[in-house]
């Protein structure tokens, strides 16, 4: 069956359900896991001369996004490490999250994407766009949704 699943994460509540559903079907079917996180990009609004308040440097942000993914990839880590499944991580910055993950999958070489979708329909979710839709829709890697 399958034998390196991809795990994504975006920190959410439903993205910590999907990740425990994950570690569970990796360990029934004896695959290994990689979590991944897609970070945003560094961007900064300055106007002439004025330099908002919030500003960080980019040294700053990515110090900032480091612990993040840490954060987030340790709960896939210390699902995974309770479960006896192997498990490694990665993470990329990307104001596409949808692209990173499918990158993801070609350098790691995985086999199964396995995710969570917050199921947004109708006009929420054309308007709000859907990272899982677009995977769905632009891998040739099954892709398993959890909700």
């Amino acid at each position: 069956m399958y034998k390196h699943i991809l795990v994504p994460t975006d920190g959410s509540t439903l993205s910590a359900k999907a990740i425990r559903q994950a570690v569970a079907f990796a360990k029934a079917t004896g695959a290994r896991i990689t979590g991944f996180y897609a970070a945003p990009e560094y961007s900064v609004q300055v106007y002439g001369d004025f330099v908002p308040p919030d500003f960080i440097t980019p040294q700053e942000f990515a110090k900032q996004t480091r612990r993040t993914a840490e954060k987030y990839l340790g709960v896939i880590e210390k699902a995974a490490e309770a479960a006896g499944v192997r498990c490694k991580t990665a993470f990329a910055t990307s104001d596409r999250p949808w692209q990173a993950i499918i990158k993801a999958v070609q350098k790691h070489d995985c086999d199964l994407i396995f995710m969570a979708s917050h199921g947004r329909r109708g006009l929420a979710g054309l308007l709000l766009g859907s990272e899982t839709q677009k995977v769905l829709t632009h891998t040739k890697v099954p892709v398993l949704v959890h909700r």
